[in-house]
């Protein structure tokens, strides 16, 4: 039976191990796509080609209700995908990943929870009183696949356990970013719509605890799911995260390969990760680089965003490790110095993908959107600089500790060598 339960053990840490260096790998490949279809997006909106690159997001497509454009159709439509692999991607770490044990998932997760609560503290002291108050949530997000990108290309020589504390931080300010959307920004609720939902969810969370590992039916469920949320005034994606949750998995972590979870994840991940984030950027960052559209990033929503991405997540993120730590609530993780945590601060100011997103939410006049995806586009830029700076000093600080501590060590054991009688 022992031997049993370290097989079983040892089967867990492998999937863990492999399911971690491939996340890395998709995530950091990921975000040098994202960060190409970006620039092409900037190409686009500054040459000759402008004209037909917004009117191919203008372009309707489909018949009566179904009729939106391009550029909503990828906003609500394939970004509900895309919040689907999220979701699949929340419970799977709830489940068999970093969130499934309390105490090493206290730490990232308060550190989510003060990097978004500082940068919309600030934005919304900028805005106090001010028309532009939906915008708070626009410098809250972190944009994993950017954020991991630069820590593998600056820090790759960083501790394991900065790395596994910027992914869980980022998970859960993926979370955070849900409920973010779910509470603040939906239109007038249609209760009727939004009551069928609710069957419809509860029929699914049904299926899912008597383990049903039909893949068609929870494809109706979801269709059926997002066309209720959009009718009922919740904005559409919410049902991707929804349906995500609702995916059956595997009972245990030896037969996780075998659930449903596992397989749509796998398969929905390079996906999302190569087409959908990438055609999202290519559709949302286009932004004329003109200077009255930099001069507007001093302006009151542009202030905001930028204090709130290179300022404020900083702040959030290392105050609530620095406090955590200093007063023994948990511990230090190994390998890791305060200093490393400054660094992981500055790079959750790279907001881009979801901030992107609650912007076009958050704002819908043209002008003030654009300076929105301005203000977003610099902090990204300042963040990934910066951050890559400072963890160049932090690791140059960490060589050179090593080798004093080697020194150190070593002539000690010279001196221990010396005291020896002959």
């Amino acid at each position: 039976m022992g031997q049993d339960k370290n097989v079983s053990t040892e089967t867990w840490l492998k999937y863990c191990q492999s399911a971690l260096r491939n996340f890395f790998h998709q995530e950091t490949a990921g975000g040098i796509v994202l960060l190409l279809c970006a620039v092409l997006a900037m190409v686009l909106a500054n040459t000759g080609v402008s004209g037909v690159y917004e009117r191919v997001l203008e372009y309707p497509l489909g018949v009566g209700p179904y009729s939106m454009t391009v550029l909503e159709w990828i906003n609500d439509g394939l970004m509900a995908v895309f919040f689907f692999v999220v979701g699949m991607e929340i419970k799977t770490e709830f489940l068999f990943g970093e969130l499934q044990k309390p105490s090493a998932t206290l730490l990232p997760v308060i550190g989510a929870l003060g990097g978004m609560a500082v940068p919309a503290l600030i934005y919304a002291l900028i805005n106090y009183g001010g028309p532009y108050m939906r915008g708070c949530g626009v410098p809250v997000a972190t944009d994993i696949a950017f954020s991991l990108g630069v820590l593998t290309f600056a820090a790759s020589k960083a501790p394991r356990s900065i790395a596994v504390f910027l992914v869980t931080l980022a998970v859960a300010d993926d979370l955070g970013g849900i409920i973010v959307i779910a509470l603040f920004y939906n239109s007038d609720i249609n209760w009727m719509m939004l009551g069928l939902s609710a069957a419809v969810i509860a029929v699914l969370y049904a299926f899912c605890k008597k383990q049903v590992h039909s893949m068609p039916l929870y494809v109706v469920g979801g269709l059926l799911l997002w066309y209720l949320f959009r009718g009922a005034g919740i904005h559409p994606t919410i049902a991707g995260v929804i349906l995500g949750f609702c995916i059956p998995a595997a009972r245990t972590a030896d037969t996780m390969k075998e659930g449903l979870l596992y397989k749509l994840y796998t398969w929905l991940t390079p996906w999302s990760s190569f087409g959908i984030m990438p055609l999202f950027a290519l559709s949302n960052a286009g932004i004329a680089l003109s200077f009255a559209n930099f001069s507007h990033v001093f302006s009151p929503i542009g202030l905001g965003i930028l204090l709130g991405l290179c300022i404020g997540k900083p702040i959030g993120i290392f105050l609530t490790a620095f406090t955590l730590i200093k007063l023994h609530i948990v511990d230090m993780p190994a390998g890791a110095k305060f200093r490393h945590f400054a660094g992981v601060g500055i790079l959750g100011g790279i907001g881009f993908t979801v901030s992107l997103f609650i912007a076009s939410l958050a704002f819908t006049d043209p002008g003030d959107l654009m300076v929105a995806k301005t203000a977003i586009v610099c902090a990204s830029v300042i963040a990934s600089v910066v951050g890559t700076l400072v963890f160049k000093v932090i690791l140059h600080k960490d060589a050179e500790e090593n080798e004093n501590n080697h020194h150190n060590a070593a002539g000690h054991m010279t001196e221990a060598s010396l005291r020896e009688p002959a």
